[in-house]
């Protein structure tokens, strides 16, 4: 009888993935042979593989859920939903926290900074987390401790208060995605997680998409307090169903690991430096301020520091094996780079509509609603298609379709109407909808299901912190393509220029018509087209960063093709 592999016995098993021939030369059957053989791979801490008629059964066939996966997926969806929910429902409701608890919006900002810093650190130690605790245990916990955090958030009385409560929020939900999307991969073979993931994406695409509507809607028809304990009964019921419904197959429970402190330290320096520059830089003028400049700096030794140990520790706190794997690391970049244009998009729609059409938030959030609607209509399509085309060119055609929305939002107007904005909108979130489901299954189509604890932690991270930069590079090129284009026009505004010249005439026939008469007339009307220079310039500005993002999506279109010819299905190039 064979012994179970040991943990560096399973890192190795990563090489041979990154070994096997490419399955576009290969036959069918030796690419289906190779993935079972993965998935079929002997886990740490299970029992050994029993004889059966003289062959030895795969170790993990010896497990099965006694719940229905598919009620599983919809319990741990719904703690994830809630935490992801919580990363962009706070930001229409700064001004509102500011004014309620006495502090300028500036210093409100850090009840959003504290909980992207802790969440960005959780989420990559989770793998290790989960490992030391149990992954049902430690899911529990985040999900339990989430909703207490959220009801002392609700119950501040000072912005330190909020501040400390938001932090601890953001630790514990740090957990709830890597957890959920390893919960998913154990419950599924490959063959449905295409479906089951389509599950996820309601929390993962959806919830950012939903947060400024339902923020704007509560803070402007109630009290900001309300956003944070709408979580409680849902926590409360996610902590009951997933107490009662989920088990830990024998290689996700509780096992000594040891404790990495350097590696600890190193990425608590690195991402949490990370996150503050990311989420300040715009408020401190960026590299103008020392406080940034020491933020940057110490995120790229803690980071570059992090990855060396981690390369070379014994027992590092993160298995940096699973990028040997080419499928992972495909994905991880192409998930980064869909995170980025999500997160982006969903803040500068709304700040777009607010700031220069003059919508109120709920009208603002508003924008973005039917674009949920037309991810979730369309997810059940894209599982379907994935079962007869290749995964990769799905994927292909999704960044492509992002690309061309992208590049069609960049005909915007001062005086674009509620309809053309939705529509702009719903293009964006229709390419979204053939990206996410495909990327999350093909990335762990050839990862060993022990290491699917600190894999799915290192995709979230690397999802989240994109965001991150995309929010934090979208406002700061609006910034200063602002500047740009302002410095552009205003060569134009002088009186020997004929048409600025026109203008001006006309605002000041019309003041003049309405009571005014005069210099005081003739300084309002010049008053009235600085307006309506710094607005063309705005509008100018956010066309060019709608213009980035498009190129982003077309540069990962190449990217694709890196990724196994296989199908949701399993099936490799030629199969039937």
């Amino acid at each position: 009888m064979r012994k179970p592999r040991s943990l560096a016995e399973d890192e190795s098993a990563v090489d041979a993935t990154d070994a096997i021939p490419d399955v576009g030369a290969a036959t069918p059957e030796a690419t289906s042979a190779g993935v079972r053989a993965q998935a079929a791979a002997p886990i740490e801490g299970g029992a050994p593989p029993t004889q059966s008629g003289g062959e030895q059964a795969p170790d993990h066939r010896d497990w099965r859920p006694r719940s229905n996966p598919w009620l599983v997926a919809v319990v741990v969806t719904i703690a994830a939903f809630m935490e992801i929910l919580d990363t962009t429902i706070v930001n229409v409701a700064l001004p509102h926290i500011a004014g309620s608890l006495s502090s300028s919006s500036d210093e409100a900002t850090w009840a959003l900074t504290s909980y992207l810093v802790a969440n960005g650190i959780v989420l990559t130690i989770s793998g290790w987390l989960g490992n030391v605790l149990g992954r049902k245990r430690y899911f529990l916990i985040c999900i339990a401790m989430f909703t207490v955090c959220s009801f002392l958030c609700g119950t501040s009385t000072s912005l330190g208060e909020l501040i400390v409560f938001r932090l601890l929020q953001g630790f514990f939900g740090g957990g709830l995605q890597p957890n959920q999307q390893s919960i998913i991969l154990d419950y599924f073979p490959p063959e449905k997680r295409g479906a089951a993931f389509g599950v996820t994406a309601v929390a993962i695409i959806v919830a950012p998409i939903l947060g400024p509507t339902l923020g704007g809607f509560i803070t402007d028809s109630s009290s900001w307090r309300w956003i944070f304990y709408i979580n409680v009964p849902v926590g409360i019921l996610a902590v009951v169903l997933v107490s009662l419904l989920v088990d830990d197959p024998p290689w996700a429970k509780a096992r000594p690991r040891g404790t990495d402190f350097i590696g600890l330290g190193l990425i608590t320096v690195g991402l949490g430096a990370l996150q503050v520059m990311l989420d300040r830089g715009e408020d401190e003028n960026w590299f103008g301020s020392g406080f940034i400049v020491m933020m940057a700096m110490l995120a790229a030794a803690g980071l570059v520091g992090a990855v060396l140990w981690l390369l070379v520790a014994k027992k590092p706190i993160v298995h940096l094996a699973v990028f040997k794997d080419r499928n992972f690391t495909a994905g991880c970049i192409m998930i980064a780079s869909m995170g980025g244009v999500l997160y982006a998009s969903s803040v500068i729609i709304p700040q777009f509509a607010q700031q220069v059409v003059g919508y109120t938030a709920t009208w603002a959030g508003m924008i973005l609603s039917p674009g949920g609607i037309v991810v979730l209509l369309l997810i059940p399509f894209v599982g379907r298609l994935m079962t007869f085309i290749q995964t990769r060119y799905i994927i292909a055609a999704g960044f492509f379709m992002l690309g061309c929305a992208l590049l069609f939002s960049r005909v915007l107007v001062p005086d674009i109407d509620f309809t053309r904005l939705v529509l702009l909108r719903s293009a964006q979130s229709a390419a979204l909808a053939f990206l996410f489901v495909p990327i999350s299954t093909i990335t762990y189509r050839t990862l060993p299901r022990e290491l699917n604890g600190d894999a799915t932690a290192l995709y979230s991270m690397f999802r989240n912190v994109a965001g991150s930069i995309g929010i934090a590079l979208s406002t700061a090129a609006i910034q200063q393509r602002v500047q740009t284009h302002e410095a552009y026009l205003s060569r134009w505004a002088s009186p020997f220029h004929q048409p600025f010249v026109e203008l001006v005439n006309r605002y000041q026939a019309a003041l003049r018509s309405m009571g005014h008469v005069g210099v005081a007339a003739h300084n309002l009307a010049l008053g009235r087209v600085l307006e309506v220079f710094r607005t063309q310039a705005a509008v100018l500005a956010y066309s060019d960063v709608f213009f980035y993002c498009s190129f982003v999506a077309f540069a990962m279109v190449p990217f694709c093709f890196l990724l196994s010819a296989t199908k949701a299905g399993g099936a490799g190039v030629g199969a039937h």
